[in-house]
């Protein structure tokens, strides 16, 4: 077996051995939502003026180094079965075996409800893509994805790539990027009008609600005097509660042919289509999805990898089949992807340890789905990066496409320092 596994465990040493402070300043995730509350009781949406420009990009980070192989396993590559003896997936046909995609590369069968959007041309997949750097820190990879960076730039941006993108187009509305998190992912740090939202419904100031307008005419009064950005992001996080208190997230039922799984990813997609629905000029909504870290007892069919998998599928049919009925799915992009794959060889606590190169997601309504995109570097020792699956599509370039023809970006080399975007054809 491999020569990391010094790292098995069923959390890594990296993880581990971080304190809660440590994790957020390394992550580069900020502070906020103080209003949140940590339940989750999602209450349509009332169709307002405005929408942005351009599409609403629906983000969805799976954190911690979800195992692409394992996801879209390449069945027809003997090297991916040498490499893990227990772990690959069965090539289709066969008990367990992967769902054929394209004659090379198969979908694992938890995810099969993928399927729906793929064979109707609206999801496609990346392979052998990801980020250049040589990192294989969660934390250090993170920050530098969602920094849109890579080999040769600093790392220490202060500003995460989409925010970037809305400096440099109009602004739609007040709430311009949601993330449905404790806290402000880094992705959208650095702008105004970004905000974590962990439940939109109960965004609210807490306390009596018989003193609330006395209490919030305090603190208004309070934060208006501050200096800038303070003042800026606690008045607008007031205006923000006011226009979430008009959409009816709990009376929001999905259009399509199926209801939204009452899970943790499900309920957070169905409150992302009410956001959606609701028209208030929201430009983006990050999600994150985590626990993807299988240093010990990956289980791709029936263990913890196979358990998230099929959580997530059902939830991205659901939202798929609800923008497609409701006309909504050519303004909305879906990108889900991961700060690293996982290492090809399986180690001896029949799980994987940190990799390389990875599968990136996108769907929407112009996304050049149905298709498996990327150049297959093969899986032979010699055609790996230290062991690892080797990375022939810079994530940039995957990001990028997208943001120049559906967000509407007019400042991508700034967006992506250091980078010339290199389109694939993900989008049509």
């Amino acid at each position: 077996m491999n020569h990391h596994d010094h790292e098995n465990a069923s959390c890594c040493s990296e993880r581990s051995g971080m304190s809660r402070r440590k994790f957020l300043s390394s992550s580069g995730l900020a502070a906020g939502a103080a209003f949140a509350s940590p339940a989750w009781l999602p209450r349509v949406a009332m169709a307002g003026a405005g929408g942005p420009s351009g599409d609403v990009l629906v983000h969805i980070f799976l954190r911690f180094g979800m195992d692409g192989l394992s996801l879209v396993p390449p069945y027809q590559d003997a090297d991916y079965y040498n490499a893990r003896p227990t772990l690959a997936l069965p090539p289709p046909g066969q008990t367990g075996g992967a769902i054929d995609l394209d004659g090379f590369f198969g979908l694992n069968p938890q995810a099969a409800e993928l399927m729906t959007p793929y064979s109707n041309g609206h999801l496609a997949f990346v392979q052998a893509s990801g980020l250049t750097h040589a990192t294989r820190s969660h934390f250090d990879a993170q920050r530098l994805m969602e920094g849109g960076l890579g080999v040769g730039v600093a790392s220490s941006a202060t500003a995460g790539w989409l925010a970037r993108h809305l400096d440099g187009v109009p602004p739609q509305g007040l709430a311009r990027g949601l993330s449905l998190t404790d806290l402000l992912p880094f992705v959208l740090r650095g702008t105004a009008g970004t905000l974590p939202v962990k439940n939109p419904e109960t965004f609210d100031f807490p306390g009596r609600p018989s003193t609330r307008a006395d209490r919030g005419a305090v603190v208004g009064n309070m934060y208006a005097n501050a200096v800038s950005p303070l003042d800026h992001s606690a008045l607008s996080t007031f205006d923000t509660i006011a226009l979430l208190d008009t959409i009816d997230f709990a009376a929001y039922t999905s259009a399509g042919a199926i209801a939204y799984p009452d899970t943790f990813v499900g309920q957070r997609l169905r409150s992302t289509a009410a956001l959606i629905e609701a028209d208030i000029g929201v430009e983006t909504i990050s999600l994150d999805i985590g626990d993807w870290d299988d240093h010990v007892y990956l289980g791709s069919m029936d263990g913890k990898f196979a358990l998230r998998v099929a959580e997530l599928a059902p939830a991205i049919e659901a939202f798929y089949l609800d923008l497609l009925a409701r006309g909504r799915l050519d303004t909305v992009t879906t990108v889900l992807m991961s700060e690293f794959g996982r290492r090809v060889e399986e180690n001896f606590s029949f799980g994987v340890d940190h990799g390389h190169g990875n599968t990136m997601l996108a769907m929407g309504g112009h996304i050049n789905g149905g298709q498996v995109h990327g150049t297959w570097p093969g899986l032979a020792p010699a055609n790996l990066d230290l062991g690892d699956l080797a990375i022939t599509t810079d994530y940039r370039d995957v990001l990028g496409e997208i943001a120049l023809q559906r967000l509407g970006t007019t400042n991508i080399d700034e967006v992506f320092p250091g980078h010339t975007v290199m389109p694939i054809g993900i989008t049509v």
